[in-house]
């Protein structure tokens, strides 16, 4: 999949691109935007598009926010060497598997925010995954910027998980909430992004990602359909605990030194819960496996089972233990 400041396309998103274009013709253009949604589901590919956009002068264009491929403002901006945007990204941590975003790396980003425009336009920072900046620190420093932001400055946060940051920054940003693709630009760009998988597997994919394109080709690159067979398998089997069973399945996922496997296992799990409570809710034929708690028990089950999944990540935790620990709470009478 190509990357997002590289992708000249963005499906399903029109209405967000064009509140972006009008807010920056309007010549009143917020100087922070906070792009919210779900995981892979264009966050980032929308504020590429923007910041290409601006750096390139708001050309117009057939759509929304279009810049050339073949420009040069595009191919610098996909190379990382335009001297008037900067990207802050999470980086791997010192002992391996866990992304964060660094204080230094956030002091960089505010005294590129205060220097001259090298092309004499627009100054564009593209801040992405902005939840994992879960360190005061990080957050505080960019805090004075929005409070006392320099002219022709823009910050982008792109962000899964907006609860995640200080209110004090939520309340300096614009939020523009990005909304799943349908069914009908889900199956045709999954049809383009993964020509040679079967159309029912892609289907099954295009459920499992709940109209996030970019989670749907993540899961098809970590067997997303393997592990959702193991989520159904886990929950099918809570009735008849077999330790052996939970210790192999616990071994796999912890096997994969990057997390991505136990990431998107325990996020399929969560997943499969809050399927079933909609399927109660609405009246409709729940799994076996509900019947386990009440549906009180399993909302918290679910918050849980997230509050987890990121401890695990972001202290760097025993993978392997966090697994058992999960299921043994799902598998509790």
């Amino acid at each position: 999949m190509i990357e997002p400041r590289a992708n000249p396309d963005l499906v399903g998103h029109d209405a967000a691109a064009r509140a972006l274009e009008a807010a920056a013709r309007s010549g009143r253009l917020h100087h922070a935007w906070l792009i919210c949604g779900a995981p892979g589901i264009g966050k980032a590919t929308l504020a590429w598009r923007f910041a290409r956009w601006l750096l390139a002068g708001m050309p117009e264009g057939a759509t929304p926010l279009e810049v050339d491929p073949a420009s040069a403002v595009f191919r610098r901006v996909a190379a990382d060497t335009h001297a008037d945007c900067f990207a802050l990204e999470p980086n791997t941590g010192e002992r391996g598997v866990k992304r964060i975003l660094r204080v230094d790396d956030a002091k960089d980003a505010v005294r590129f925010l205060t220097q001259t425009a090298a092309e004499g336009g627009w100054r564009v920072v593209v801040m992405d995954e902005a939840e994992r900046a879960d360190q005061a620190a990080v957050q505080n420093t960019l805090l004075k910027t929005l409070e006392e932001p320099p002219p022709k400055t823009v910050l982008l946060l792109v962000c899964a998980a907006p609860q995640k940051l200080l209110p004090t920054i939520r309340s300096r940003c614009r939020r523009l909430d990005l909304n799943p693709l349908g069914a009908a630009e889900m199956t045709a760009l999954l049809a383009r992004l993964l020509p040679d998988m079967p159309g029912d597997a892609r289907v099954r994919l295009a459920d499992l990602a709940d109209g996030a394109p970019g989670r749907a080709v993540a899961l098809a690159e970590a067997g997303g359909l393997e592990l959702q067979a193991m989520v159904e398998a886990s929950l099918a089997a809570l009735a008849k605990p077999e330790p052996p069973r939970d210790h192999a399945l616990a071994d796999k996922l912890a096997a994969d030194r990057t997390g991505g496997a136990f990431g998107i296992f325990m996020g399929l799990l969560r997943g499969a819960i809050a399927a079933g409570l909609r399927d109660a809710a609405r009246g409709r034929a729940a799994a076996p496996w509900l019947a386990r708690h009440p549906l009180a028990v399993w909302a918290g089950l679910w918050d849980r089972l997230g509050d987890l999944a990121d401890d695990t990540e972001r202290l760097n935790l025993d993978r392997k233990q966090a697994v058992l620990t999960g299921l043994s709470w799902l598998a509790r009478p």
